[in-house]
Order: C-alpha cells, then sequence, then structure tokens
C-alpha cells in the first residue's frame, strides 16, 4: 500500500496513473491512497497541483482505497476549504483517510479524528499512541530507514491495544530492504524484544487487511484467499515461500514467477520520463544577487530533518583563504573551516528559470559538489557545493540524465546514478542501486561529507518547506515558521 505522492508533485495525475498501471499483474498486489498534498505547502514550485476535482476521478479504480496521509493538521482542524474538499471527497466515495499529525492532542486530536481521519503512523511515544487510540484511530507502528518508532510503541503489540494496531515502514532505503527486510523484519524485531508472535503476525496481516477493507486477505481461514508466507519457525522468523492466490511466487528470497516489462511505454507518460524542463546551467547562476554585513545559514543538525537559523558576519571575500590545495577556489561566502558551503534549488519542472541559492553549515564537504533531483516534496533540482563551477556541472549532469543523483569535483563529473523515472526512480533492480549508492557515498566521504551523515538523504530534505527552520527553495530562502522568503544576505 503505496501513497505515491512524490510522482504526483512531478508529473500529477499522469504521474499517478504511471503509477496505477505499472504495478498491475504483479505477483505483489499494490494499492494506493491517493496523495492529499500537493504541493506539500504555496511556497512550492511542484510540477503539478492536484486539487479534489482531479483527485476524485482515481476513485473508480478498485486498488484505491482512499485518501493518504493529511499532513496539515493544522487546516484540517481548521476546516480548510480544499482539504475538506478533499475528506469529503474521499467520504463520497466510501474510502479511508489516513493521517499525519505527529504530538497532535487534545481538542486538536478531537476535531482532526472528528474530520474522518482514521489512522496515524507518526506518534513517537505510547502514550501518544493510546490517546489516540482511545479517539477511535487506529495506529501504524512505523520502523523505517529513518523514522523509527518500534521501541517505544512496544506496549502496543500487548492484547488490550493490538487489535487496532498494524507494522508500516514509511521510508526504507534499497539496502535496508535487502539486507533486513520489510513488515518482516518489525515482525523479527517485536519477537525478539519478548511479544507475543501471534499478536505480531496478526498486526502485520489481518489487521492491516481489516483497517483497509480487504476482504478475505491477512488469514489462513476457509474462503479467505491463499496468500500464504512459510517461515522457519516463529523466533528467527526466515520467510522461506511465498504464495500468492496458492501460486508459489517467490522461494528462498528469489522470485520463481516471469515478471511483464513495463519498458518501452515512455511516449504514454511524457511528464514521467521527460520531467526536465531546464536550460543548462553555468557557474553565473548559482551567484547570490545581495549584499549585506551578515549571511543567513542552514544549519544542518545531525540525526534530526529540521534544521536552525545561523546568523554570522557575511565574510564574502576570504573563501579563498580557506580553499583546499588543489582544487578549485571556494564561491563568495563559503567559508570551509566554519563547515559553511554554498547550497542552491533549481527549478526543473515549468523552465521558470528560477534558482534559489544560499548558504549551509554541516554537510561537511571541502572541495567539489552534490546533487539529487530527490528533493522533498516537490523534487526540484537541489546541489550544495564548495564553488560554483562544480555545483554547474553536477546539476547538468543530473539534468542529463532526466533525474538522479551525481557528484562533480573541479569540472569533471566524477559519478552519477541515473534515476529517469520523473526524477525518483531507476528503472534498474535494487540491488544495483545498492551498489551505486554505496559507490557514490564513499566518493561523498572523500569530498568530507562525515560518517554519520547520509549525503543524499540529507540533502532531499533541506527543500522540504515543512520542516522548521529554513529551507532553500527556488525562489530563495524559506522560513517555514512564517512561511515567507527572508534574505540570506542583510545588515
Amino acid at each position: 500500500i503505496c501513497d505515491p505522492h512524490e510522482i504526483a508533485n512531478v508529473a500529477g495525475a499522469e504521474g499517478l496513473s504511471f503509477m496505477l498501471e505499472s504495478s498491475k499483474d504483479l505477483p505483489l498486489e499494490v494499492f494506493f491512497m491517493l496523495p492529499s498534498c500537493v504541493p506539500a505547502t504555496p511556497l512550492d514550485e511542484a510540477g503539478a497541483e492536484l486539487n479534489a476535482a482531479s483527485l476524485n476521478s482515481f476513485y473508480a479504480n478498485i486498488r484505491v482505497l482512499g485518501l493518504a496521509e493529511l499532513m496539515n493538521s493544522y487546516g484540517t482542524v481548521r476546516n480548510d476549504r480544499e482539504i475538506i474538499s478533499k475528506i469529503l471527497g474521499a467520504q463520497d466515495h466510501e474510502r479511508l483517510i489516513d493521517g499525519h499529525a505527529p504530538g497532535l492532542s487534545g481538542r486538536d486530536l478531537n476535531a482532526y479524528v472528528a474530520a474522518g481521519v482514521e489512522s496515524d503512523h507518526e506518534c513517537s511515544t505510547a502514550e501518544e499512541a493510546i490517546e489516540k487510540l482511545k479517539r477511535g484511530q487506529w495506529i501504524m507502528i512505523r520502523e523505517g530507514t529513518a523514522a523509527k518508532n518500534l521501541n517505544a510503541l512496544l506496549p502496543l503489540f500487548d492484547d488490550k491495544y493490538c487489535d487496532r494496531c498494524m507494522l508500516v515502514t514509511d521510508d526504507k532505503h534499497p539496502g535496508d530492504l535487502i539486507e533486513l527486510g520489510h513488515i518482516d523484519y518489525i515482525i523479527r524485531e517485536a519477537i525478539k524484544a519478548g511479544k507475543n508472535p501471534a499478536n505480531a503476525i496478526k498486526m502485520a496481516s489481518f489487521n492491516a487487511a481489516s483497517y483497509f477493507g480487504l476482504k478475505h486477505r491477512g488469514a489462513i481461514a476457509p474462503g479467505y484467499r491463499a496468500d500464504l508466507l512459510v517461515v522457519s519457525d516463529l523466533a528467527e522468523f526466515k520467510i522461506e515461500k511465498v504464495y500468492k492466490k496458492g501460486k508459489l511466487v517467490a522461494e528462498d528470497g528469489k522470485i520463481c514467477v516471469d515478471v511483464r516489462d513495463f519498458k518501452g511505454r515512455e511516449e504514454e507518460y511524457p511528464r514521467v520520463y521527460h520531467s526536465f524542463k531546464m536550460h543548462d546551467l553555468s557557474a553565473q547562476d548559482f551567484i547570490l544577487m545581495e549584499s549585506g554585513s551578515k549571511k543567513r545559514v542552514i544549519e544542518m543538525v545531525q540525526g534530526e530533518l529540521l534544521t536552525k537559523e545561523l546568523i554570522v558576519p557575511a565574510n564574502l571575500e576570504r573563501a579563498a583563504e580557506c580553499a583546499v590545495e588543489g582544487h578549485t577556489v571556494p564561491a563568495r561566502g563559503v567559508e570551509l573551516d566554519k563547515d559553511i558551503i554554498k547550497i542552491a534549488l533549481i527549478e526543473r519542472h515549468k523552465k521558470t528559470g528560477h534558482v534559489g541559492v544560499g548558504f549551509a553549515k554541516g554537510y561537511g564537504i571541502k572541495y567539489g559538489a552534490i546533487a539529487s533531483s530527490v528533493a522533498h516534496d516537490s523534487h526540484n533540482l537541489i546541489v550544495a557545493g564548495t564553488n560554483d563551477e562544480d555545483m554547474a556541472v553536477a546539476a547538468n549532469a543530473v539534468c542529463e540524465n532526466e533525474g538522479g543523483l551525481a557528484i562533480a569535483v573541479d569540472g569533471r563529473v566524477l559519478s552519477t546514478l541515473p534515476l529517469p523515472i520523473g526524477g525518483l526512480m531507476c528503472d534498474r533492480d535494487a540491488e544495483y542501486v545498492e551498489d551505486k549508492l554505496i559507490e557514490m557515498k564513499a566518493q561523498a566521504r572523500l569530498l568530507g561529507v562525515p560518517d554519520g551523515i547520509d549525503p543524499f538523504m540529507t540533502l532531499a530534505f533541506m527543500a522540504l518547506p515543512v520542516i522548521p527552520k529554513l529551507r532553500i527553495l527556488t525562489k530563495g530562502l524559506a522560513d517555514v515558521d512564517t512561511q515567507s522568503y527572508v534574505p540570506v544576505l542583510f545588515d
């Protein structure tokens, strides 16, 4: 079950149609919740906008189960007209409405649930989850790559609470899927923590099927579909065989049926396969056209998605003092000895030419540049670097590949990972993607990105204007708290 809001921010309704069509007739059933926040905020320059009317036509598809996480809890409890229209659209079609309300409590929580929101996956404490259970919500216990709430929510596996709880991953990296597993990993971890295996399995299967209205699924019983796992035992929970509709589809971690090839259909989805509409970039595009004696810097916080606002002297002319010998001289305002580099977001959906430029601290690189078209939630082209020349080279390399990741050093491209499907997804298998990520992360470490910081995931969230404090957007530096642009340089 997925929420395809990433591809929807790039290609709109066409992106949703692509996901529905490409996931048909597989030995794995894929169901969808319709994205509720495209774009995430009015400050974003996304590739599309999905209003209530554009979503309603998708409810005719039986694999569309409802409206995905309502991230704008503030607007929901205050009856924002567009949000309520989307809620009513789902209710008119008798579909579910998923929630996203971290920390929401008391009267605001009552209003949120009264609006029709039936679940939440953002609970970080058992107390928060129990309050939401008492309000009638279902709780999704999340254990993914970045967000890990399993340990805090282990009490929910007890008989008293488990009947209205299920297991989810939210986001999980290819490497974690390969090495650790998916929902099965959460089951194993819960069992290791001493929880009843039967409860954990029920939460992963029967409870999830019940919540999403998937009848005759999730249990081994007369009249239920023969979607079965054969596992080694209830302690290790190693999956040995997978049956779909009574047919063996996977064994010992390998698929054993033919899967249809979706390639060759690029002409049907031009906004998906040709999502880049921008001019070639040069160093000139990254020159900051402001002046002032102070500069406002995005301070990254290791291990957190939030950032801080740092105000320091502009020091526009001391970049050369801290250059790394043998590498391109840093751009004006960069202070490598203070870990202050340049960051930019280039609009890539509508050829507006907008380039937002600012400074960031905490990324670590000492030379070169790193670029990515995965930049939540509108997925414009983000690049961080020490100098304007390498930033242009890295960004152009991503554009030439119709999306992906790139590292550039001293005017040349060091490596790339093409993501040609919407600038978000690869048409190769997960093993290929993981191998390339390992290679490129090692190169990023050589540039100075420290251990403990994922060079690409960290960059991907620097443009998300729903998490405080500062974010780089296509029109400049944004203050999330005030939802407004602020100057980078000022007196």
